[in-house]
């Protein structure tokens, strides 16, 4: 279909397989992630095969998707990424020009900063004399990335060094990281009680980083060109309002899609590993 001559003036955007690679970097503990990391049918060769089929096509831009900065944040988990997910792409048929990009935080919450936080994410802990890193706060958990750009600009510059070309650009998902209303902090906390001071400071109201089920953020930025050196765009990848799944087991059954699962952190009276509600809203239908 992209190749089709009738489309030839028109830019095609390609979204590559969301949460496809990241998982092959963090949750290799699960079956259908071992099933996933085949070196013959699994994620890499399939991903290579797709850039590979749509290299030839001069209209298309394929952007790969990388997570987001509270999945591969971490520096060991955010290394991992650099290597595996460059090295699938550098396995297609164009190399590193098989891409246009990479794409974060598809259908994701992560603000694409934390005005009253960025500036601490490296730095200690205002007012511990320097003895505590403001990213042990529980809600971070030494990851360096509070928000998406500080994450995107990060992965960019790690992949040019890979051997990328410079021009390499990168999209973030806007759809619903937008977090406004009543509880959005306005200033920055007075708080000498570490988690307390970012709990207030963050705007990212979530109870945890990795609940990503319905969660009551709001719609971001308007979908815009450029709006960052190094970000080609902010897009709405995932439609603003779409559920990501079914909030209770009742709710679950999709007749176009029966083998669609249901995933208990769409229920949000589960209590996830972390200990935390997973956040997600009530009654939501199926993903989609």
């Amino acid at each position: 279909i992209f190749a089709d001559p009738k489309y030839r003036e028109l830019r095609i955007i390609a979204i590559i397989e969301p949460d496809s690679l990241p998982n092959l970097v963090t949750n290799l503990s699960t079956p259908a992630c071992q099933q996933a990391a085949d070196a013959t049918h699994g994620y890499v060769p399939n991903t290579r095969y797709t850039l590979s089929k749509f290299y030839p096509i001069t209209n298309v831009y394929s952007y790969v998707d990388i997570g987001h900065s509270g999945w591969l944040g971490w520096t060991d988990n955010f290394g991992k990424a650099v290597t595996l997910i460059g090295d699938a792409i550098k396995g297609a048929t164009g190399g590193v020009n098989s891409v246009a990009g990479f794409v974060s935080n598809t259908s994701g919450y992560t603000p694409l900063y934390e005005p009253f936080l960025d500036s601490l994410a490296n730095s200690a802990f205002p007012g511990s004399g320097g003895g505590t890193q403001t990213r042990q706060a529980k809600f971070y958990e030494w990851n360096p990335h509070f928000s998406e750009v500080s994450f995107v600009t990060a992965w960019r510059n790690a992949m040019i060094a890979a051997g990328f070309p410079s021009n390499i650009g990168m999209l973030v998902d806007t759809s619903r990281n937008g977090w406004g209303g009543a509880n959005r902090p306005t200033a920055q906390s007075t708080s000498s009680v570490l988690d307390t001071f970012v709990d207030q400071s963050r705007i990212d109201r979530r109870a945890h980083r990795g609940n990503w089920c319905n969660q009551r953020g709001g719609v971001g930025e308007r979908p815009q060109v450029a709006p960052v050196a190094g970000i080609d765009a902010y897009v709405w990848v995932k439609p603003p309002g779409e559920s990501d799944g079914a909030a209770s087991k009742e709710l679950s059954f999709d007749p176009q899609d029966p083998a669609k699962g249901f995933d208990r952190n769409c229920d949000p009276t589960f209590t996830n590993a972390a200990g935390t509600t997973t956040g997600a809203m009530p009654n939501a239908p199926v993903a989609g």
